[in-house]
């Protein structure tokens, strides 16, 4: 089936939903670990199942080159592939148009780039990158899209802009998978008139979800929180919204405030794999000499299996070790954090306390900051 958007009500903008899938009904706003290569690194789905964990995202880009799309597909799919029994959302492939992709290999066609990994020479198209996602068949596909760079010139934005919506009409036609959904993705850079337009002509092809893509690229928070601004006035309130690649926990209570149901990025496993921790007082890195012999969790009341049985002192260890397990183990703390945040936000929203949540919250988490 389709998935299904229940909004059930407001505080402000901000909004409590459900959203209904084929492995069940989930709470947002929420917050979607990244798993880009059908794996949220060093984590299994029993892991993910225990931190309460919704909807995962897996790149369709990344498995279109490592195992391939029919691998996956005589796989049963991607759930079975890799064993999540929950929803799975596969994004376009439409970021590393942004991160491989020159300018000039960017046409009306499609984009030519290198693989990152043998240099081999790749063309993907709006149709090319919906017949993957169609045999991965994730619960949500994205439609394949040009990821704006920061900054960008007008002239230039405005046609990317443009050739992002005839881009979406093109995979839409094509998209035949039934028991999945697909999102449009809003664009526009920086510029007020183009967000509105992307918004309003987007919308009019009627996906079952819209995001707002394009943010988190380079530019400063206020622009980021514009271009949120900007765009979802102009998206249905009866469907999902979904601001891609954010999760920072500030920039996820700004989106949540500003209307956003659903949030994704590799930060918390990234930050992990570098010694960083998310506590309420802000970030931690837990390579500095002072947690040596801190004999502590990361955080007296976290909840997580990490904080339950771990202490900073024997996580450095790790870390500095270069052993896996502390990875994984600040892995799971940073998912959890982020998901028990969206668990706080949606109960303040529930009471009409979701300003004064948003207030303390960022009180202590940038007072706390070392």
């Amino acid at each position: 089936m389709k998935i299904k958007y229940e909004l059930i009500k407001n505080d402000g903008k901000a909004r409590l939903g459900k959203l209904k899938t084929n492995y069940g009904t989930f709470d947002t706003p929420m917050f979607m670990p990244v798993g880009t290569l059908a794996n949220v690194k060093t984590l299994t789905p029993e892991e993910l199942y225990a931190m309460n964990s919704a909807v995962i995202l897996s790149n369709t880009y990344h498995l279109w080159l490592r195992p391939g799309e029919d691998i996956v597909d005589k796989a049963g799919g991607l759930h079975k592939f890799m064993n999540y029994n929950g929803p799975i959302l596969t994004d376009s492939g439409g970021f590393q148009v942004f991160s491989l992709a020159k300018k000039k290999d960017i046409t009306e066609e499609g984009v030519v780039f290198k693989s990152h990994i043998d240099g081999k020479k790749l063309f993907l198209t709006p149709e090319l990158s919906i017949q993957i996602q169609n045999k991965l068949d994730s619960d949500i596909a994205m439609s394949f899209d040009e990821c704006i760079p920061y900054p960008a010139t007008y002239e230039y934005a405005k046609q990317s802009t443009e050739r992002t919506i005839r881009w979406a009409k093109r995979g839409k036609e094509v998209h035949n998978n039934p028991n999945q959904s697909l999102f449009g993705i809003v664009q526009g850079g920086e510029y007020e008139d183009l967000r509105k337009y992307s918004a309003e002509e987007t919308v009019k092809l009627d996906f079952d979800g819209y995001s707002i893509g394009g943010t988190s690229v380079g530019e400063d928070k206020v622009t980021m929180y514009k271009m949120i601004d900007y765009a979802i006035e102009y998206l249905p309130l009866d469907k999902p919204r979904y601001l891609m690649g954010v999760g920072e926990p500030i920039d996820l209570l700004e989106g949540v405030e500003r209307g956003i149901d659903m949030f994704d990025c590799v930060l918390p496993t990234r930050l992990a794999r570098h010694g960083n921790a998310f506590t309420r007082n802000g970030r931690i890195n837990l390579k500095n000499l002072k947690y040596k012999e801190d004999f502590t969790p990361i955080e007296d009341d976290c909840d997580c299996y990490t904080c339950k049985n771990y202490t900073k002192a024997y996580i450095r260890h790790l870390i500095t070790c270069e052993e896996t397990l502390g990875g994984r183990l600040l892995s799971i703390h940073n998912i959890r954090f982020l998901i028990k945040e969206m668990e706080e936000i949606r109960e303040s929203i529930k009471n009409n306390k979701f300003s004064s949540y948003k207030e303390e919250f960022i009180k202590k988490y940038k007072n706390g900051e070392n």
